[in-house]
């Protein structure tokens, strides 16, 4: 509080220009304020919260030439949880784009102070992330890659190395550590008051106690925002309202659900040492005792993430600017003897205070940002999980280009709002969920982990026989997905806990079902994936299509199309299958988590024409997907029809009847490059037609397969993947696919210019694949995704997917390969000699593996695997 205090006074006292024009009305025993300026009645952009989100969106609109713009607060600028922030700055992250955020708000803040004349408390001290198991230094290897890759200094040190840079740091228990030596300490609440004087003085009108009650949304746009001073119309709402964002998207008559929910944050304050510390000690960050230790004012800050966590405002807002909570003592009880554990002589240290602030939380970990699928020009920035100050001046950067250019300058899906549904936005399953993501932001996260909480929320209706027969699930956009069946006789409770960066436990299970997939047929319960039907009077859905994908969809009735819908800049916004039911009907079939954004890009644009209906039908259908050799007989005996490929040729779609069922439409597609049929059911009938294929399919050794056997099939055929591999800055001539692009139709699509351009003049990337070549499967650590990729020495690009290739007993990576100029880093054309003729290696968690690039599908690979193993040289070849 005293720190919020004293920078309060010095920021306003040295600018009272700007506190004229706020509508601040703070009492004085000796003058009267000044009276509020009057709001504008209109505006561009008005943004809601004025602690570091709100004001760095504002600061980066203006610095982008934007003037006309509003930042309304409820109270006091940074007054919100801004004021109780600790002040770390720290590009220790394990997601690419969190890492880019927080790297970018660093230099940033490096450079604010000079630029406004606010003291922003900057002080670059660097960290030290702890490790007190080998799977912990693992993570931490794995990050300082990425870090190290992006230009950013980091260096994995012994524990003596520790004891160096902070002597008071008890090490017995450590096995490493990492450290970063660019990471800083800031004073949050000044950051944000720098950031609003910038704002301010390009133009930006900020108020203080100024409440927006709801915002006006007419015909699915925004068009003004209410306050408890009056209306200020505008084009774009900006929600930077911070725990409260939930609140306020709910505030109106057409809700904008924002997921998100608080807890309780604990940190203390200690008086200084007798021998005060440093200020430019490196902050600790102990994960594996929930802790993390900062000096203040020569004593130290030091809070962490419990295991047992405290939500709060589960009923709503109760609170204009956030005071510090009751103090709990026995709640703070562990964290305090994690902190005595690793800092011993600080057991005769005076306590100043102990702080209890709330922070806001999101389902899955990761903030919140974006457009809001339901109305347009209402933007979110929201739900730090209590890593505000490391993102926000990236993430308001990356907001800002948002509104003003129609896309950010990095590929921010991971964090965009339409990742959610309206089923992440029950606030009994918000508070639930943040009870489990508090603790894990320190708990050891390996791959392929999952929360356990909000679970069974969306299922199949073959939930329930599946489980039976030994599923271990997933979840995906809500959505229970099988990862792989447990045979009769394994032990389950194993399984259920083999988290591991190495070989898993599940990796024999996993082969056999690949195996039974390759030789005799597998059934994969695919029914969440998102499913659309397009259709209309006349030619109108044709027509629309026809601009909005990449592939040609004027094909006979029956066919199935694999095309991308690409933006303008040639980007996949989505990578679908779409079937022609009917000259005037279409079925769109997209990845699980597209459904919220991919309904939204098509209702943004298509034309607004009532004879063209756009309809949901994810819920209507099961799709079970056949694959291996002995589909084809299973699907033949079951619906008394030939479905030979000279009957039913590949990327084919006809309703037939399976069973005693009708209406199943049967598509020759299994997403794997593998033999089969996808069979879309009407959910009625899901549970009958299940049972016929297992009972029908008993004599071809048919079984239950899951989707860790559907990854490793696809990679091994370098099939890339939307959300993993594709991504709205990737285009199909730079992963392959130009083939599935119509430049030679003489039809007009969006994103065709920059296809032409591409075509013409070369890309600056290359979707590639990587066979491991030194790797042992059973003792080295595996590739996940992100791995760095080296070509002759140098980075050149990340893994985007990595799976075991059972067929070549060997892993596989996907990623991307780009080509920069030696001396000034320009970006090169990537060509087919420079992938070919370079020596490549992939580095896992600081290790490097050789391994072999292509250009080509795994059916080639496959061939010469087996001419080699009958004695063919391919040296040459390779």
């Amino acid at each position: 509080m005293f720190l919020r205090l004293l920078s309060d006074i010095q920021w306003r006292a040295a600018h009272p220009t700007w506190r004229r024009m706020t509508s601040s009305q703070r009492s004085s025993s000796t003058t009267a304020e000044p009276q509020p300026v009057a709001l504008p009645a209109q505006a561009q952009v008005v943004i809601c919260g004025g602690g570091v989100m709100g004001t760095s969106v504002a600061y980066h609109l203006s610095k982008m030439g934007w003037k006309d713009i509003v930042l309304l607060e409820q109270g006091r600028l940074a007054a919100g949880t801004t004021r109780f922030c600790a002040g770390i700055v720290s590009a220790a992250r394990p997601m690419s784009i969190e890492l880019k955020m927080a790297h970018y708000s660093n230099k940033l803040y490096q450079q604010l102070e000079q630029e406004t004349g606010v003291q922003t408390g900057y002080m670059k001290t660097g960290s030290i992330s702890l490790a007190q198991t080998q799977d912990r230094l693992i993570s931490l290897k794995r990050i300082a890659s990425s870090l190290n890759v992006m230009g950013i200094p980091c260096e994995i040190i012994s524990p003596k190395k520790v004891l160096q840079l902070h002597p008071l740091i008890n090490i017995h228990d450590l096995v490493g550590a990492m450290y970063v030596p660019e990471d800083a300490l800031v004073s949050s609440a000044n950051v944000s008051l720098a950031l609003a004087t910038a704002a301010s003085r390009n133009g930006v009108q900020i108020h203080e106690r100024t409440c927006v009650s709801h915002v006006t949304i007419q015909k699915g746009r925004v068009t003004g925002v209410e306050t408890d001073r009056g209306r200020i119309q505008c084009e774009y709402f900006v929600n930077c309202a911070g725990q409260w964002a939930y609140e306020l998207g709910h505030s109106g008559e057409e809700p904008v659900h924002i997921p998100l929910h608080a807890c309780e944050h604990f940190y203390l304050l200690t008086h200084p040492l007798k021998e005060p510390l440093s200020s430019s000690l490196p902050t600790i960050v102990d994960p594996d005792g929930r802790i993390y230790i900062r000096n203040w004012q020569g004593g130290i800050l030091s809070g962490g993430f419990e295991k047992n966590p405290k939500p709060l405002f589960t009923e709503g807002r109760n609170q204009l600017e956030i005071q510090n909570l009751q103090e709990d003592w026995d709640h703070f009880g562990p964290l305090l003897s994690a902190l005595l554990r690793r800092m011993p002589g600080l057991e005769s240290l005076q306590i100043m205070q102990l702080v209890n602030c709330p922070e806001s939380f999101t389902p899955d970990m990761r903030c919140i940002m974006g457009e809001s699928p339901t109305a347009r020009g209402y933007f979110v920035l929201a739900g730090m999980n209590s890593a505000g100050i490391s993102y926000g001046g990236g993430a308001g950067k990356y907001l800002a280009e948002w509104i003003v250019n129609g896309y950010p300058s990095e590929n921010v899906w991971p964090l965009d709002l339409k990742r959610f549904g309206t089923l992440q936005s029950s606030r009994t399953f918000l508070r639930h969920r943040v009870m489990e993501v508090m603790p894990l932001m320190y708990d050891l996260k390996v791959p392929r982990w999952d929360f356990q909480t909000g679970r069974q929320l969306r299922t199949s209706p073959l939930y329930d026989r599946l489980d039976a027969q030994g599923a271990r699930w997933m979840e995906k956009h809500g959505f229970e997905r099988v990862k792989y069946f447990v045979p009769p006789g394994n032990d389950l409770l194993d399984l259920d806990h083999s988290k591991t960066f190495y070989k898993p436990d599940w990796f024999d299970i996993v082969g056999s079902e690949v195996k039974c997939c390759k030789e005799a047929v597998c059934v994969i319960d695919m029914s969440s994936f998102t499913k659309f039907e397009i259709s209309s009077t006349g030619d109108q859905a044709l027509e629309s299509l026809q601009y909005l994908f990449s592939n040609d969809l004027d094909v006979p009735v029956g066919h199935v199309v694999h095309t991308g819908m690409l933006n303008e800049n040639g980007g996949y916004e989505n990578d679908c299958s779409i079937a022609r039911l009917s000259k005037r009907s279409f079925f769109m079939i997209s990845p699980t988590d597209q459904q919220v954004h991919c309904w939204t890009w098509l209702k943004n644009h298509l034309p607004d024409d009532s004879n063209l209906v756009l309809e949901d039908v994810t819920w209507k259908y099961t799709a079970l997907n056949l694959i291996g050799p002995r589909a084809v007989d299973v699907l033949s005996e079951l619906s008394y029809a030939p479905m030979t490929a000279e009957h039913f040729p590949s990327l084919f779609c006809k309703e037939m009847s399976v069973g005693y069922a009708n209406g199943i439409r049967v598509m020759s597609i299994t997403h794997t490059g593998e033999p089969g049929f996808v069979l879309y059911i009407p959910i009625e009938y899901a549970l009958h037609v299940y049972n016929e294929v297992m009972n029908m399919g008993q004599k071809y050794g048919i079984r239950n397969a899951g989707y860790y056997a559907l990854r490793s099939l696809r990679i091994e055929k370098f099939f890339a993947f939307w959300g993993q591999d594709l991504d709205a800055f990737t285009t199909p001539m730079e992963c392959g696919r130009e083939f599935q692009v119509k430049l030679d139709k003489g039809m007009e699509f969006l994103g065709q210019e920059v296809l032409l351009e591409q075509k013409q003049n070369g890309v600056y990337k290359r979707f590639t694949m990587f066979i491991l070549e030194d790797h042992d499967t059973d003792m080295d650590l595996w590739p996940w995704w992100g791995e760095p990729i080296f070509r002759n020495g140098r980075y050149v690009g990340k893994t985007t997917s990595s799976a075991y290739s059972y067929t070549l007993e060997r892993h596989v990576c996907l990623g991307f390969v780009h080509h920069f100029d030696e001396q000034t880093g320009e970006k090169l054309v990537v060509t087919t000699d420079f992938i070919n003729q370079g020596e490549y290696e992939i580095d896992i968690a600081g290790q490097r593996f050789q391994a072999k690039a292509k250009l080509y599908p795994f059916s080639s690979l496959f061939t010469q695997r087996r001419r080699k193993d009958e004695g063919v040289d391919l040296t040459s070849e390779c």
